[in-house]
């Protein structure tokens, strides 16, 4: 049974952060000292970053609040909210950011009604609240409130796989399910200044955004499939389980991003990568670069470049990741999937990589690297195919011929 996705749509929070404006701010605290002024300053700079979006509007030297919880513009001081405080927060914002997404792939999904959904799989690791953003989509898009509703918390940056994964086994089980998968992360909430290295690289890194997509294996004639899910797999590095990690702390949630991290994916890459291959007879002793698309999240830019180094993928090929981190920072577990996205909307290739690939489209690896250290991996294939906009434009063609 073929499992696809009908929609994938994205989302993110209206607040703009520049990141030379945001390396100033934090390069200015009081309480850094020379080397963690430093840091800052490498960090921001290295990590091949322009913009990124937060639900804190308060995170702005624009920001007009009477009250400020997060930082003050008129002394330029970022504060220390407690974790409550930065929970009560998403509770707020991120219903809005799954909701958006949520609404935006139904809506993009000609064919399926909101009433067709039969499963429903939410995704964050940044904050949590009950009745929780599940029920918020329900409610808000006028699902059937017998649907089958999932929670993935505190996964990390890879669970949009397993995410994945659940949708595809749901239609495997059932073909006419139809299932949402919605990640939304607002990492900004719990930034903060300190001298601390891995606090400091997160808040150079992290940024809020969301994405939806619309699973299913039943036939939808108004609709394009865009991607099918062929397998995936999952691995853990044998070392790496203190180098990546997400805690939490009475001043928000503290992430633990060890400088080792990339040399550890550069070490363990090729392995983590041999039992996906190992499904599909026609990959495995193709070149890497051989596989039409790459769709690595952008943990950080050192985490690319090894990456590519280690596969000797090409710099088109690393386009994607790098687009996404340059113009939405690392969002967590949504990212991937505005990776995914962006390979979605490229024009659609020909040439001889594709000789390699299925017939019916083009080859997608993908890769996420979470804490433990965990690599979630996923194999897809690009319909080529036209969209139902081409297909009405064809067939009015060929009337008129």
């Amino acid at each position: 049974m073929t499992v696809y996705v009908r929609a994938l749509e994205t989302a993110v929070p209206p607040t703009v952060l520049i990141q030379t404006e945001a390396r100033d701010v934090f390069s200015a605290q009081p309480g850094l000292t020379r080397l963690g002024s430093r840091l800052v300053s490498t960090c921001f700079d290295s990590a091949a970053i322009d913009t990124r979006y937060t639900a804190v509007d308060e995170l702005t030297m624009e920001s007009r609040s009477e009250d400020p919880q997060f930082f003050d513009p008129a002394t330029g001081l970022l504060r220390s909210p407690s974790t409550k405080a930065r929970n009560d927060l998403f509770a707020r914002e991120a219903t809005k950011l799954f909701i958006e997404a949520a609404s935006s792939a139904v809506s993009n999904c000609p064919g399926i009604d909101p009433l067709d959904i039969t499963h429903l799989i939410t995704v964050s690791c940044t904050g949590f609240f009950n009745p929780g953003p599940d029920y918020k989509i329900v409610r808000a898009l006028g699902l059937n409130p017998a649907v089958q509703r999932y929670h993935l918390g505190f996964m990390g940056c890879y669970a949009a796989f397993p995410a994945l994964r659940a949708a595809k086994s749901f239609c495997e089980a059932d073909p006419q399910a139809v299932v949402l998968v919605v990640c939304a992360e607002l990492c900004s909430l719990h930034v903060r200044t300190s001298n601390d290295p891995d606090t400091i690289m997160g808040s150079a890194l992290f940024a809020d955004g969301a994405a939806a997509a619309v699973v299913t294996a039943r036939e939808v004639p108004e609709s394009s499939a865009l991607l099918q899910l062929d397998h995936f797999e999952t691995v853990l590095t044998p070392v790496g389980e203190d180098s990546m990690a997400w805690n939490i702390g009475d001043e928000g949630f503290e992430m633990v991003l060890g400088n080792y991290v990339p040399h550890i994916i550069d070490d363990h890459i090729v392995g983590a990568l041999e039992p996906l291959l190992a499904r599909d007879a026609s990959l495995r002793q193709l070149p890497y670069r051989d596989i039409t698309h790459w769709a690595i999240h952008p943990g950080g830019r050192s985490i690319l470049d090894k990456v590519q180094s280690r596969l000797d993928l090409t710099d088109e090929q690393l386009v994607p990741a790098r687009e996404t981190l340059r113009n939405y920072g690392n969002m967590s577990s949504a990212t991937v999937l505005f990776v995914l996205k962006h390979i979605l909307d490229l024009p659609q290739q020909a040439g001889p990589q594709q000789s390699a690939q299925d017939s019916s489209g083009e080859r997608i690896c993908s890769m996420a690297f979470g804490p433990g250290l965990t690599v979630e991996t996923g194999l897809f294939t690009k319909i080529s195919q036209p969209t139902t906009r081409d297909r009405t434009a064809d067939e009015s063609e060929s009337s008129l011929a």
